[in-house]
């Protein structure tokens, strides 16, 4: 039950990451006009997939190295602060033991709301959809 509970609440957060993303904005000329609202999205979102096919290359995998090593990293803190205040009052393994698990909470904690953050994309994927978007008949104005 509890690493359901877990699983979801990832899931949530890895949603919410995901609606920060910036997007494309494009002027209302005789395309977007003629093409109306629904298909002008269909249309961003297709040049943002192939943007996103385009430059995946390593970024998700690397993104999940950066937390993989913060959450080792600040176990392993958490490890050796343990063991130095369990050592103190007598139970070294155990200090490191607890030590460990909130280090890694930590790290894992950090890493996923670092993630959640709200970035620019890379200027390459913005040329890609902006090129994309154009390619289309669209004048893209800006991002947000």
């Amino acid at each position: 039950m509890r690493n359901r509970t877990i699983t979801i609440c990832g899931a949530m957060v890895l949603m919410m990451a995901a609606c920060t993303a910036s997007r494309p904005v494009v002027y209302p000329n005789e395309k977007s006009q003629k093409a109306g609202p629904e298909v002008t999205a269909a249309d961003i979102e297709h040049c943002l997939q192939r943007a996103k096919e385009f430059a995946s290359g390593d970024r998700s995998g690397q993104a999940a190295r950066d937390v993989a090593g913060r959450t080792a990293v600040s176990a392993g803190v958490g490890a050796a602060a343990g063991a130095a205040g369990g050592a103190i009052y007598g139970n070294a393994g155990r200090g490191a033991a607890s030590g460990a698990a909130g280090g890694a909470a930590a790290g894992l904690l950090g890493g996923i709301f670092d993630g959640m953050r709200q970035r620019e994309p890379e200027p390459v994927f913005k040329n890609f959809v902006t090129r994309c978007l154009h390619e289309m008949g669209y004048d893209v104005i800006g991002w947000e």
